[in-house]
């Protein structure tokens, strides 16, 4: 395992809102850091596609990722990707903007909920329903879980930095297992991949998103398909807890993880 060069399969450039380094500089820092392959997801949200210029953003992020995957052939795999906020709120758009260029991977994702008109960092959730809040985020990632355009589902349980990790509200999932269940055995039936994000690591909730129960879970009712990412949106962050990312799919029982070709799935022995 020391030996191994590691896969992060998602990163944030500053074509992201949210970002702060080049698509260069990132690729230079995973070098020094002895990374493999790292795969550059910018943000896109499909209902705030052309209001907040995510339509100049996208083109820009695969311009930058284009280069710098010819810059860094043969020292790294550059995959060129892309995070998709809330694409079944214009599905037709999204459809228009992943077969617009050609990705590598996709992560389909929810900043804004239904019914919310702001991201979920500003929810005030000890003024919510945290349970009702959470099955409803669930159903809308199943329904994302049944579109084509995306290859895997970022950070499932990404509220939880804030309703565990800021608001210390205690939180048990066997409380929504049904609603759980219904996510996960639609990701297999759908053949989307399960993200164990890192970023958590380095946040107050101090552990990885989704968890190890959830990941547990995964593989129990069937789940195979499993990618690794740190969610960085800066180059100090690249690679970040992907090792130990390793360690928690090894302990669910995976042997396996996945990473993304044009579109195509590759699998790496861990």
């Amino acid at each position: 395992m020391s030996e191994q060069r590691l896969i992060d399969m998602h990163v944030h450039s500053d074509n992201s809102p949210d970002g702060i380094h080049s698509p260069m500089y990132i690729c230079e820092c995973a070098v020094r850091n002895n990374l493999g392959a790292i795969a550059i997801t910018d943000h896109c949200e499909v209902d705030k596609f052309f209001s907040e210029k995510f339509n100049n953003m996208v083109f820009n992020s695969f311009f930058e990722c284009s280069k710098a995957r010819s810059a860094f052939e043969g020292e790294l795999l550059v995959l060129i990707g892309l995070e998709i906020g809330q694409p079944l709120s214009n599905k037709s758009l999204a459809d228009k903007i992943i077969s617009h260029h050609s990705y590598d991977f996709v992560l389909g994702s929810i900043h804004t909920p239904d019914g919310f008109d702001k991201d979920i960092k500003e929810i005030e959730y000890d003024r919510i329903n945290v349970y009702k809040f959470m099955e409803n985020y669930f159903s809308q990632l199943t329904e994302i879980a049944k579109w084509d355009g995306c290859d895997a589902l970022a950070h499932i349980t990404c509220p939880m930095r804030r309703i565990q990790g800021k608001y210390k509200i205690d939180f048990d999932y066997s409380r929504i297992k049904s609603v759980t269940d219904e996510l996960l055995k639609t990701m297999i039936s759908y053949g989307k991949a399960l993200e164990i994000n890192t970023s958590g690591l380095r946040q107050n909730i101090g552990r990885t998103m989704p968890d190890v129960n959830i990941i547990k879970r995964y593989r129990e009712l069937g789940g195979k398909l499993l990618t690794i990412g740190s969610d960085a949106h800066n180059a100090n962050d690249c690679g970040k807890g992907i090792r130990e990312g390793l360690d928690i799919a090894r302990a669910c029982g995976f042997d396996k993880i996945t990473f993304y070709v044009n579109r195509e799935i590759l699998e790496l022995e861990i």
